[in-house]
């Protein structure tokens, strides 16, 4: 995508921060002023608030709203060859002001937009009458890698296809603006529009409440409840489908899963009966009406469409075909994207709709036809060449998009001779010049390319417009730079109003009945990882026990090789931590599954306990480039140790007592009964050297209470009696099995008409056994088998609710 450096259009207009201060170079920003050079609506009440501020109190505020993104988790996936890295949101700070009128005008062209885009696709999977009669070539269609056969004559539920678009703009050297790219398949970013808005609104709150910004919850609030009118008629749920964790956007499906109380389903968590899609949950399968689609329709049926997707639900295109599941958007939707297109979509209004484009398209030529052929030829080096099926935009695709004249002269002949001998695979556009807005860097303004990408939702009334959306910036004046995976920004949008705004919320309206989920939709594999964040949780936490008293008395008695510290070692080793690290890579490695299993369920995780987590992790990489054994090692392990328990109080305290707590509950207690039979078996035995004792309340934190309950009759007996038997130590494996049982119990299905689940039984004879046995029945073999038994009761919650 080609970018001249623009001067200022006129005089440069009256203001003191534009042509002061914040005088840009080469020009002023495009977006500022309109092609009379008058300044555009907002900018000089906002470059006077700038200036106001000074530029420390600007460049703290900057930082505040930097700082709430770090502590709310944002991020994307940027992609690094095959592996994918979690990048801080890059926010561009300064927002982009749209004037009231003007949006009027980009509004009332995306409403045309949207339904022209309707109708072709419901006509291109129904009687095909464009191709038909000329209006689309069959190759555009046939040749169409998103064009899904299995999808021909299938009619949506709905009766639409498209429920949620968004459109790449860009505005020209005269102001107007031009659709750059439609996106119809599974469009990104309307998640991290409302973070844009937040960060920067915490940055700029007086500014924004001065400046009658249009809200954005109203825009979703609609869409919701439309999604959920159209589940209430099948009595059904409402999810949004991603293709998880590793998906570059995946925090923006887990946010909107939060903001909408919808939820949020991996293909894995479906399976069809019957025609019919149904959501694998703790209490069985339960029905689903509305799937909000996030990824790509081919990897959503192996059977039909993609066999080797492992993403996807078998039979999820024979449910579309009976008409039991509505798709947001449909299958086969992505077609739209495709860059050539683009060519078709001029004509394509006037027959559809009897009027010309509100917005105009990007001048597009397909090489399919001959005479489009020769004036792409002709004119090869003032055109974008790329390719025909491509549904990146032309800056998004480097690799596969050049101006002509930038192609080196070995490859133009080359390049030149496949259009002409393929050219229905070649596409044809013309340069477009992309406005500019300020940026700030460094403590200036300066001014870069922009795109607008706005967002539609099909409500009840018909197409609604997200009164703003997110802009994108490009890092340097480059357009290639404006994709964020080459570095380019998120700028929040305003959109002025002439007068103050509502507040909108998606809290309920008066009056409006309230409505409860069952505990029961609990997705089986959010509590699958739920479990284990639980258990690693309490792992991490023992291990981190472990190695404090191993380094503590390393550092008192300076001598490795002393028999506490090779029983200690020995017991380590067992579970693959090397005693002589001090830092661990095994006790890394929990801690790093603890923060996988936390990561597959976003949705239902607060952000304070992801940070808490996220610091963990960070504080122990950071301990193990810089500390050794002994004194540096205790003093890690008890900060660690602290940074756990501010974990689990975060978590545990403030987090709903609903089906999703009770497996997280279930982890931590069955972790800890075990990883506290399996110590005590170990500092108990025979062989335990002397100092076993001591290190074994130690470790069961559990000091101050055997010297209370045991002042006289201290020792081995009384440890067992208090670590394994006494029903009051929240420590001792007694106390775990009786909140096992508990919980078991609760569960869907833990009592039916009566009966205990298998689970419930096991837990309640585990217990039983325990609360009769006495301090001298709990032999070391003893406490290993129960160790075992209770591995085995984890079995039997796995077999029972993630199977």
């Amino acid at each position: 995508m080609e970018m001249r450096n623009q001067k200022s259009k006129g005089k440069p207009p009256a203001g003191p921060s534009i042509i002061a201060d914040y005088r840009l170079q080469p020009g002023i920003p495009d977006e500022m002023i309109d092609a009379d050079g008058n300044i555009r609506p907002g900018w000089s009440q906002l470059m006077s608030a700038f200036d106001r501020l000074g530029p420390n109190e600007l460049a703290a505020r900057f930082e505040r709203a930097d700082q709430y993104l770090r502590d709310a988790g944002v991020f994307y996936r940027k992609y690094d060859g095959a592996e994918g890295k979690e990048r801080d949101w890059p926010l561009a700070h300064v927002p982009l002001l749209i004037g009231e009128a003007d949006w009027s005008r980009i509004s009332a062209g995306l409403i045309q937009r949207a339904e022209l885009l309707e109708t072709v696709i419901a006509d291109i999977y129904g009687d095909n009458t464009l191709v038909q009669q000329g209006f689309l070539p069959p190759e555009l269609v046939a040749r169409n890698g998103e064009f899904l056969r299995p999808l021909v004559g299938v009619k949506p539920v709905s009766g639409n296809y498209l429920h949620f678009c968004a459109f790449e703009l860009g505005r020209g050297p005269d102001g107007a603006w031009w659709v750059l790219g439609d996106r119809a398949q599974a469009p990104s970013g309307a998640g991290f529009a409302l973070e844009n808005r937040v960060a920067t609104t915490r940055a700029l709150s007086d500014v924004f409440a001065d400046m009658n910004v249009q809200r954005l919850a109203g825009f979703f609030r609609s869409f919701r409840d439309t999604l959920f009118a159209d589940a209430k008629r099948d009595g059904g749920r409402v999810g949004i489908l991603t293709p998880g964790q590793l998906n570059e956007t995946y925090f923006e499906h887990a946010y909107i899963a939060r903001y909408l109380g919808l939820m949020l389903l991996e293909g894995e968590d479906l399976i069809v009966e019957d025609g019919k899609v149904m959501v694998r949950t703790v209490a069985g399968p339960k029905p689903i009406s509305v799937l909000w689609r996030r990824m790509d329709a081919s990897f959503v049926d192996p059977l039909e469409l993609r066999y080797d997707s492992r993403i996807g639900t078998p039979g999820m295109v024979d449910a579309l075909r009976h008409g039991s599941i509505s798709m947001i958007n449909a299958l086969g939707t992505g077609l739209l994207e495709t860059r050539a297109l683009a060519a078709f979509m001029p004509r394509l209004a006037q027959k559809l709709l009897g009027a010309d484009l509100l917005l105009p398209e990007i001048a597009t030529w397909w090489c399919g036809q001959p005479r489009e052929q020769r004036h792409v030829l002709a004119n090869f080096d003032n055109l974008l060449i790329g390719p025909a099926f491509a549904t990146t935009l032309p800056f998004d695709d480097l690799r596969g998009t050049a101006l002509g004249s930038t192609v080196p002269p070995d490859q133009k002949a080359a390049l030149l001779e496949r259009i002409r001998a393929n050219g229905a695979d070649y596409v044809g556009q013309e340069p477009v010049q992309l406005s500019t807005a300020p940026v700030y860097v460094n403590g200036k303004l300066e001014p870069r390319p922009i795109t607008l990408r706005v967002y539609a939702a099909r409500t009840a009334e018909g197409w609604t417009i997200m009164p703003g959306g997110f802009a994108r910036v490009a890092s340097t004046l480059d357009t290639s730079a404006i994709a964020m995976q080459r570095g380019g920004q998120a700028a929040d949008v305003w959109v002025l109003s002439s007068k103050p705004v509502e507040r909108v919320s998606l809290l309920p309206r008066d009056g409006q009945k309230l409505v409860r989920n069952s505990p029961g939709s609990l997705p089986s594999r959010a509590a699958d990882n739920l479990i284990w964040l639980g258990r690693y949780a309490e792992r991490c936490e023992a291990t981190v026990r472990i190695l404090r008293a191993y380094n503590a008395r390393l550092a008192e008695l300076s001598k490795a090789d002393l028999p506490i510290l090779t029983h200690c070692a020995a017991f380590l080793d067992t579970i693959d931590v090397d005693a002589s690290e001090a830092m661990p890579q095994g006790l890394l490695a929990s801690i790093d599954s603890a923060v996988h299993s936390a990561g597959q369920i976003r949705d239902r995780f607060s952000p304070d306990g992801w940070l808490a987590l996220n610091d963990l992790q960070k504080t122990a990489q950071r301990f193990a480039a810089r500390i050794g054994p002994g004194d540096d090692a205790t003093r890690a392990m008890t900060v660690l140790l602290r940074k756990l328990a501010g974990f689990s109080g975060l978590v545990h305290e403030n987090m709903y007592r609903f089906a999703g707590w009770r497996f997280l509950e279930l982890g931590r207690r069955l972790e800890r009964a075990i990883q506290i039979a399996r110590i005590l078996s170990w500092l108990t035995s025979k062989t335990a050297p002397d100092g076993s004792l001591e290190m074994l309340l130690e470790i069961g934190d559990s000091v101050m209470s055997h010297r209370r309950r045991y002042s006289v009759s201290a020792g081995t007996q009384s440890a067992i009696d208090l670590l394994a038997l006494d029903p009051l130590n929240p420590r001792s494996v007694i106390f775990q099995l009786s909140e096992l049982r508990a919980q078991i119990e609760m569960l869907p299905g833990g009592i039916d008409d009566g009966q205990l689940s298998p689970a419930a039984k096991a837990a309640l004879e585990i217990e039983t056994e325990l609360r009769i046995a006495e301090p001298a029945d709990m032999t070391p073999q003893r406490l290993d088998k129960l160790a075992a038994d209770i591995g085995v009761l984890a079995g039997l919650v796995a077999a029972a609710y993630f199977v």
